[in-house]
């Protein structure tokens, strides 16, 4: 992605896009498919296996919609924090147990509101929240310590690894491994299996492992459902989950993960400056480059973010050019 201001080239967004049939095999690439990424937030939807396979959400009553928090980087929105704290109520967990640091809403929003109320920084403000109430819910229900849920070697920990390294079709013991933001084990592997991983969620009759299956199915079912707990509205994983052929999530630092259902297709991409702004001109070029039919979906990645660039004054003074051109492989 190039931006430019008066016809002069002022920045450059690299990176590599990586596209998969549901073989696994390559069929777009953009770059280097073998390129180590971490996964950051995207690996939310895999993280959240255990959870499912354990029927949390029917065993606590959650809805759904609650449900779907497991899978998502919520955004601090009332709707957010009344789902999270019905799951706090119906689970009996605290929100002292969480060890999500305290934080305000990452949406300006109902941050403002907090900061004009003086109200005070809250463990379930922070954007994982419901992935670790999830881990949490699982670990009570299982009879593991809750203390240290969040470790590398904690059985849940170790369920969720081995889940998706099933899914990625990659060996567990290669899975680079660091930590979170917010204190979970992070996987890092080559695109390429984060987009084989996505092509298992989009198309769970691939998974040959009947209660894995399942629990995609649900997980994905959930987040179909209720794009809006997956982040919160003018975000990209909402605008593409309210499309129900496209199961998406991104993570922090450029990592992205979307993939087709009926078309059988998976892309995985990595903005290596980190950037996450770029997102929806670089995924709606890449619908555009595959002649994906639903144009509602191209339209609303570009409401999201336009290819003009204003200025404070709201004039056009320059563009944003998607340079990046799929090959077929």
């Amino acid at each position: 992605m190039e931006e430019y201001r008066g016809g002069i080239l002022e920045n450059v967004h690299s990176g590599m896009i990586c596209g998969v049939g549901e073989d696994g095999q390559v069929i777009y690439a953009a770059g280097d498919v073998e390129h180590v990424a971490l996964l950051r937030s995207a690996a939310k939807p895999f993280q959240a296996i255990p959870v499912a396979r354990q029927n949390i959400a029917e065993t606590f009553g959650l809805t759904s919609r609650e449900a779907a928090l497991f899978a998502a980087s919520h955004r601090g929105e009332v709707y957010h924090l009344e789902a999270l704290e019905s799951i706090l109520s119906k689970t009996g967990i605290r929100e002292d147990e969480l060890l999500t640091c305290p934080t305000y809403p990452l949406n300006e929003e109902p941050k403002f509101a907090c900061l004009s109320r003086g109200v005070a920084k809250r463990r379930l403000f922070h954007n994982c929240a419901g992935k670790h109430l999830g881990f949490l819910a699982l670990s009570k229900e299982r009879g593991f310590s809750t203390d240290d849920y969040y470790k590398q070697e904690h059985p849940a920990q170790q369920e969720a690894l081995a889940a998706f390294a099933s899914l990625a079709d990659y060996p567990k013991e290669k899975i680079r491994l660091a930590v979170d933001g917010c204190g979970f084990p992070v996987y890092a592997l080559p695109l390429k299996h984060l987009a084989v991983a996505y092509m298992k969620l989009a198309c769970p009759d691939l998974i040959a492992d009947q209660p894995t299956r399942e629990a995609v199915q649900k997980i994905t079912g959930w987040m179909t459902a209720h794009p809006e707990m997956i982040a919160s509205h003018r975000f990209i994983c909402t605008a593409l989950l309210t499309d129900p052929n496209i199961i998406a999530k991104g993570g922090a630092m450029g990592v992205y993960g979307f993939a087709l259902k009926k078309e059988r297709i998976s892309f995985s991409l990595k903005v290596l400056d980190g950037s996450e702004a770029v997102w929806p001109l670089v995924i709606a070029g890449i619908l555009e480059q595959i002649a994906y039919s639903n144009k509602e979906t191209i339209a609303r990645l570009h409401a999201l973010s336009s290819k003009e660039i204003a200025n404070d004054n709201r004039l056009i003074v320059g563009e944003k050019r998607p340079v990046f051109v799929l090959e077929k492989q």
